[in-house]
């Protein structure tokens, strides 16, 4: 292990001290509201003091990020590394066991988020890795297996196996992140191979996105499913409350992956942009009555004003202007504390023109060159306060470039902002061409056959749980030699398939399914934590009938699981007459 490891850990250390404290500071005051004790403040007091500690010792690889380590000084940093995650990470164990339910689920979120902060800070430096993962890990699964000892729950042992699926997909991201690291490194040598090297790393990065992406999504598909399914029980106003902020805090993890793996599109210059006719009143009363309700809820008014010479239908990339508003009026509701927030529609020589007005904070006259910057926020506490990665308005303007478009901003502080898209569009003459939707109603799945693949057991429970109600036979099977085996001795009306699979991927079983004769004709939905456009271009060319992502929209499934039951029935009703 080089000296420059153990400096880059304690340069991350210092950077992030005021975030450890201000997140310790937030948990502590949810911890007090939960249990209503003194013990939360000690416990932030002790928090405070570690954090010193911790400075301190790690204070010389700061001033000196050359020098060498002694195995004694060494032992001291993983002893002072030890010290700070058990006294930081203790909060979890005394909210499992005085917080009750809501305690027990904050406290397992908070160390999960703790094993993933010091997994992808610590992990350039092994020992101290070591140090932070062992005292997080000894709660994460000590506390659940300690309580279904302690109180005969024996199925309680299901949440330490969850945390042992949630660690292990943990070790296959850093695994990554320190291939891509490593790679990354090697393009500083010769000029002569930088460009190779780069191309290396480039493919590295392509790879991390990928894993990482697949192993998030994994164990969220567990968490936002379940969350979902509870708010589908007989709940108190307490624990749909409880449930509410599972799912929101869900949305927003999923929303900061999206935004990454857009970035990432953008910058790799590989976003692609569809054409299509766009109804221009239906797609901004969309977004209106999405976004109407939150604004109401913060005391704000949203209105919505369309020139009358804007056109009834433009021909465009429907879902990335939709994705524009969207991240203009989420920067609009999230930052308005009161007033209003105005959507100003105009048509200007073959142009579509969206002013959204708000009459927020504003933005400083020395920050507003930068809000459109990947990562940064007018405020450095905007983070804190409001949430984000600051990458909806850099994703945004960029979007509005590519679209040949502009995306500017005017602001006074303390008065609101202006944010004004202009994109080049052509007005549709005659019927807009409509995307065909077809309604799932009440009953459309019942006595339906469907062959579900996944090899992860609990994705397997959740589809029973959610289709099951619908009145469906479905299938399981844990790989695609086996889903091969169930489709070419019985006929299905659908099937699910998942990508990475043992003994046969999602991708060759829907091959081989494709050329059998019993259900060749079968609609297939991709189902999978795979959410990349080359993950998506490879099932198109499987010949799959739709291309759904993990974690699992309930109503999306069960709507395009039937439309395709009835795409079927209309093709057999069609060649009956035929």
């Amino acid at each position: 292990m080089t000296a420059t490891a153990y400096a880059m850990v304690a340069q991350v250390r210092f950077r992030e001290l005021s975030t450890r404290l201000a997140l310790a500071a937030f948990i502590g005051a949810t911890a007090w509201f939960v249990t209503q004790t003194i013990w939360p403040a000690v416990w932030f007091a002790a928090v405070i003091g570690t954090q010193v500690i911790d400075w301190a010792v790690f204070r010389r690889f700061r001033l000196h990020p050359e020098w060498p380590p002694t195995r004694a000084y060494l032992v001291l940093c993983c002893m002072t590394t030890v010290l700070g995650v058990a006294v930081y990470a203790g909060i979890t164990a005394y909210l499992w066991f005085q917080g009750g339910e809501a305690g027990r689920i904050f406290a397992m979120v908070q160390c999960a988020g703790g094993l993933l902060h010091v997994s992808l800070h610590m992990h350039h430096a092994r020992p101290i890795l070591i140090s932070a993962v062992a005292a997080h890990a000894t709660y994460f699964l000590g506390l659940p297996v300690y309580s279904a000892a302690s109180t005969g729950r024996w199925h309680e042992l299901l949440i330490a196996i969850g945390c042992l699926l949630y660690m292990s997909h943990l070790v296959v991201a850093v695994r990554q992140s320190s291939t891509t690291t490593t790679a990354l490194k090697m393009a500083r040598d010769a000029e002569q191979r930088a460009r190779q090297k780069a191309e290396v790393a480039s493919a590295a990065k392509s790879d991390f996105l990928a894993v990482v992406s697949h192993e998030i999504r994994t164990p969220m598909n567990a968490v936002i499913s379940a969350a979902n399914l509870l708010r589908g029980t007989r709940l108190d106003a307490r624990q749909r409350e409880h449930v509410a902020m599972l799912t929101d805090a869900g949305d927003v993890l999923m929303g900061l992956l999206n935004d990454v793996l857009d970035f990432s599109k953008i910058e790799a210059g590989k976003m692609e942009l569809e054409s299509a006719d766009m109804i221009v009143r239906e797609r901004l009363a969309t977004l209106h009555r999405l976004w109407e309700p939150r604004a109401v809820g913060n005391g704000v008014q949203l209105d919505l004003r369309i020139a009358p010479g804007v056109p009834e239908a433009v021909r465009t990339d429907p879902l990335r202007f939709q994705q524009i508003l969207f991240n203009l009026l989420s920067n609009a509701v999230k930052f308005t504390p009161r007033g209003e927030i105005v959507v100003d529609v105009g048509w200007d020589c073959d142009r579509l023109m969206v002013a959204v007005s708000d009459t927020g904070c504003g933005i400083p006259a020395d920050r507003l060159s930068q809000v459109f910057n990947s990562f940064e926020q007018a405020d450095v506490g905007t983070t804190r306060r409001h949430g984000g990665t600051g990458l909806g308005l850099s994703i945004s303007r960029k979007l509005a470039e590519i679209m040949g478009g502009t995306l500017t901003v005017a602001s006074v502080e303390g008065q609101g902002s202006t944010f004004t898209l202009s994109l080049p569009m052509e007005a549709v003459v005659g019927e807009a061409v409509r995307p065909e939707r077809q309604v799932a109603t009440a009953g459309a799945l019942r006595g339906r056959s469907i062959l579900a693949a996944d090899d992860h057991e609990v994705n397997r429970r959740i589809l029973s749980l959610l289709l099951e109600p619908h009145g469906c036979r479905l299938t399981l099977v844990e790989n695609g030699a086996e889903a091969v085996e169930a489709a070419a001795n019985a006929p299905f009306d659908a099937i699910l398939m998942d990508m990475q699979m043992p003994v046969m991927d999602g991708l060759e079983a829907t091959r081989r399914i494709r050329n059998g004769t019993v259900n060749g004709g079968t609609p297939v939905i991709a189902l999978t934590a795979n959410a990349l456009d080359v993950h998506r271009a490879a099932w198109d060319a499987a010949g799959v009938h739709a291309f759904l992502t993990k974690p699992i929209d309930p109503v999306l499934l069960a709507g395009t699981l039937a439309e395709a039951c009835a795409a079927v029935r209309q093709d057999a009703s069609a060649s009956a007459v035929a």
